[in-house]
């Protein structure tokens, strides 16, 4: 399970810009040991300067590591991490939401009426199965957590079989978006999306 520092210090790396994605090491002591980043093709050395800033108020030895998607990752690996999110919506009056997803110029849609945290949650999970995509977890819980940065949305999922359960993190304008930010967060990592339209 992540724990709450891992969570904040990972929120405050993918606020960095152009950072797709974070992966934290620790030592057997439990210190953060590297950080890797994978962005998007900006500037390394600097997003490395500004890592480090953040990486040394949660560990003064922590390294960090900059990757270029383009370079680190197989063409069938970069296309798995491209599910975009499009929009989303709350209805107040019908409790309804709703969540739009991109995946290689496929739209999916999906609805909930379960309010803006797990609405978000449920209608990103609803939108991928529109898009074919197979998804074997189920939500758990979706939350706010008070950080010094904000109130991010930390959503949590729970595998058919047994494995870790899957944590994702994400704050954007409103609830609804960080939640929906926050389940692909969690599921990108796992699930087998470049073959969902093979």
């Amino acid at each position: 399970m992540m724990s709450s520092t891992d969570e904040d210090l990972e929120l405050e790396l993918r606020s960095l810009p152009g950072v797709l994605n974070v992966e934290i090491r620790h030592l057997d002591s439990g210190d953060v040991d590297v950080v890797t980043l994978i962005t998007n093709g900006q500037d390394p050395s600097n997003i490395r300067v500004m890592a480090k800033q953040i990486v040394s108020l949660y560990s003064a030895d922590g390294s960090v590591v900059v990757d270029d998607a383009t370079t680190v990752l197989q063409p069938k690996e970069l296309k798995a991490i491209r599910v975009n999110l499009v929009a989303t919506s709350f209805e107040p009056d019908t409790g309804t939401t709703e969540v739009e997803l991109n995946f290689s110029g496929r739209i999916g849609h999906g609805h909930a009426k379960s309010g803006q945290l797990i609405g978000g949650a449920e209608a990103t999970l609803a939108a991928l199965r529109d898009l074919g995509i197979e998804v074997p977890f189920y939500l758990v819980s979706v939350v706010n957590i008070a950080t010094p940065r904000g109130w991010p949305v930390v959503a949590t999922f729970r595998a058919l079989s047994n494995e870790p359960d899957l944590h994702g993190i994400a704050l954007a304008e409103n609830d609804v978006t960080s939640s929906a930010m926050a389940t692909l967060n969690a599921l990108n990592r796992v699930l087998p999306i470049s073959s969902a339209f093979e």
